[in-house]
């Protein structure tokens, strides 16, 4: 993919670390310029207390070989967005792929207690975290990535939509966050397609993020001493992977096929043959349906 993405400009809102770090870092592997967003800086941590930095991001996407330029946002707050996408205005004059994979709600859902019982305040903050924000990212960025034809929208999620058709998701405010992005890429592909844009959805698999990794206990060099206390996190995949997805699905030519549609990193590993880190291809949602969910031994024979 080195170079596939020269001269593109690209916006991943909430890329601080997960699934929005390895897909700005993969974009700038693509040769990309790409604007990192979130709230948590080298002066300021959010609420989630973490190390991980959008600073940190950006510099790691230009070693990957784009220019990544790191910009405080609070995607609630619509000034905050408006200036982002004015100074993305005014130092590139384009914007060609937007990624919407704000979310912070890791803290903010319970996995046992029905609605009645959950905290109201954290469920409906989670709503306005991983929807409202995502409506007003793309209320301010759009009309700067509808000036040129062939803009992308990938709106991140968990879960595709059949598969969240058909299960519960964690908890009901989990559950509706998760489907509302799957709905709200729907209905962008609806008013982009007619205007030469495409919209898509995307879940990565069981990501290795840097909070699942210290939930186990393990880091990336060791993650497979996890499989003793979950053997299915076998299927478990790194946040890069899905940024090839993204990076992929930008430089296709012919992107605007998948308008509309949910798509998954393993699905689309399938269709443009790029790998994990570790050169394998992990399909996850597959596996999920085929051998976990229907309490089969673990083993990624064949899905991986």
């Amino acid at each position: 993919m080195a170079g596939a993405l020269d001269g593109r400009v690209a916006l991943v809102a909430g890329a601080t670390r997960g699934a929005g770090r390895g897909t700005a870092v993969e974009l700038g592997a693509a040769g990309a310029t790409v604007y990192v967003t979130g709230r948590t800086t080298r002066e300021r941590r959010s609420e989630y207390d973490r190390p991980e930095t959008i600073e940190d991001t950006a510099d790691l996407v230009s070693e990957a070989g784009g220019h990544g330029i790191a910009v405080p946002t609070d995607h609630l707050d619509r000034a905050q967005v408006r200036t982002l996408v004015e100074r993305i205005d005014s130092e590139q004059g384009r914007l060609d792929v937007l990624v919407n994979d704000i979310w912070g709600g890791e803290k903010l859902f319970d996995w046992d207690a029905p609605v009645w019982e959950h905290d109201l305040d954290d469920g409906l903050r989670l709503l306005r975290l991983a929807v409202e924000t995502h409506a007003i990212t793309s209320h301010h960025a759009l009309p700067l990535l509808l000036r040129n034809p062939g803009g992308l929208v990938v709106e991140m999620t968990d879960g595709t939509a059949e598969y969240n058709a058909r299960n519960y998701r964690v908890s009901f405010f989990y559950d509706l966050a998760k489907s509302s992005v799957l709905r709200m890429a729907f209905g962008l592909s609806r008013e982009l397609g007619p205007r030469g844009a495409t919209a898509v959805a995307l879940t990565p698999g069981w990501m290795r993020s840097e909070l699942m990794l210290d939930a186990f206990g393990v880091a990336e060099e060791n993650w497979r001493e996890a499989l003793t206390e979950q053997p299915h996190f076998a299927i478990s995949e790194t946040p890069r992977f899905v940024g090839r997805a993204v990076a992929a699905l930008a430089a296709d030519p012919e992107v605007a096929r998948w308008n509309g549609d949910s798509l998954s990193s393993g699905g689309l590993a399938r269709e443009y043959g790029f790998t994990d880190l570790d050169g394998s291809r992990p399909d996850a949602w597959r596996y999920l349906v085929e051998v976990q969910d229907p309490g089969r031994p673990a083993d990624v024979t064949g899905y991986r």
